[in-house]
């Protein structure tokens, strides 16, 4: 068993606490690991048990490709009955992985306003928390007023960008935020990310870093939207500070992207439309009595979805095993932690909850990221264990 969740009786979670609050009407999809099956299994939740997919597709990747599979899934009777879905969450018979194996997991950076203007903040206080509030003080009536409902590309944002440029505020954040071209970057490699339950890692040399609460959307390798989750994009605001050239550092580490707890397909009750109105909840609670909260709603995105999604697959870049995508977050933690004007930054042993009452709850634990189990498992490994299952 990979064994990157932590389980014991201090964090152990249940079904009621990570489901959405529509259980009963939605079409979730996942990913576990079953000791019974010996490895790795797609599933499929329903009435709290989870149903093994594996018939359909030996991987989660491939079973998003198939075109008619909510109508595949209709009919259950066929998918063997792997246990109940709080089986894996104690972990007696398996654990939950993240709902993603061969896609690539890509994000859009800066695609609200507010994390725009903290983005620029970062750049301008060079990594340093200290000098970020009274730089906040500074450009937030400038950029803030500016910024406010603004449509990325479009003729408002390109007068926008004329008048920031004189006032020698112009970012290369903004160029991304605002001008015609998405920042599409890479999050983490396909297997590497961690699911609801697991523990998420920060550099230990980060002295000011954050969650980011977000949607991610699942797209297949004709750019079709097929359903959307919930992630947590770990960052190191103090590494892409100091060098926009250090996001890689800042961004992929190991356990730093989490996604869950399951895929929402869409159907007739749900669709990206309601994607576009959801608000993403997060709370931050620490052992030091410490508790933030925030909200991030996807109406304030200053891209739509499809763009995004239009932005990251296309004639000049495919993805053939499909990918997952998230969309970015307005909330940019500023509550003072350490002390006055420091800002927030994550402390060891922090409960960080994700949450929207369509998609459910992403529940994980901050970690030194050298101290998080190490990610092993990976696509040979994956493979040589489907081949062994007779699988593939």
């Amino acid at each position: 068993m990979p064994g990157r969740n932590l389980v014991n009786s201090e964090n152990v979670l249940s079904a009621q606490m990570i489901l959405p609050q529509d259980v009963s009407d939605a079409l979730l999809v996942g990913r576990v690991w079953s000791k019974d099956a010996g490895g790795p299994c797609p599933v499929l939740l329903k009435n709290d048990r989870l149903l093994d997919l594996s018939s359909l597709s030996p991987t989660l990747s491939g079973l998003l490709e198939i075109e008619d599979l909510t109508t595949r899934l209709e009919d259950t009777s066929r998918f063997a009955d792997l246990g109940a879905i709080d089986a894996f969450l104690n972990g007696a018979v398996g654990e939950l992985l993240a709902p993603v194996d061969l896609q690539a997991v890509k994000a859009a950076g800066v695609t609200f306003a507010d994390s725009m203007l903290e983005r620029v903040i970062e750049e301008q206080a060079k990594g340093d928390p200290l000098r970020a509030q009274e730089i906040r003080g500074r450009l937030a009536p400038v950029l803030g007023d500016n910024l406010k409902g603004l449509v990325a590309g479009s003729e408002k944002a390109a007068e926008v960008k004329k008048l920031l440029q004189e006032l020698g505020l112009w970012s290369q954040y903004l160029e991304v935020g605002i001008g015609p071209d998405a920042e599409i970057f890479t999050k983490a490699q396909p297997m590497s990310s961690v699911g609801c339950g697991a523990l998420v890692g920060i550099h230990p040399k980060s002295d000011w870093n954050n969650p980011e609460p977000e949607v991610v959307l699942a797209v297949t390798s004709t750019g079709r939207i097929v359903g959307a989750t919930l992630g947590n994009d770990v960052n190191l605001r103090d590494f892409e500070g100091r060098s926009a050239l250090l996001l890689s550092k800042a961004k992929d580490n190991n356990a730093s992207c989490s996604i869950g707890p399951f895929i929402r397909l869409f159907d007739a009750g749900f669709s990206i439309e309601d994607v576009k109105t959801a608000e993403i909840a997060l709370t931050v609670e620490g052992a030091d009595g410490f508790t933030m909260t925030g909200v991030s709603p996807l109406a304030a995105i200053s891209r739509t979805p499809e763009d995004l999604v239009s932005q990251l697959l296309n004639d000049n870049h495919q993805y053939p095993d499909g990918a997952v995508l998230f969309l970015g977050t307005m909330f940019a933690p500023v509550k003072d932690r350490r002390g006055a004007g420091l800002g927030f930054t994550h402390e060891i042993g922090d409960r960080v909850e994700i949450s929207t009452p369509r998609l459910g709850r992403l529940i994980n634990w901050v970690e030194h990221s050298n101290r998080c189990p190490q990610w092993t498992f990976g696509i040979a490994a994956l493979m040589k264990n489907l081949a062994q299952r007779a699988l593939l």
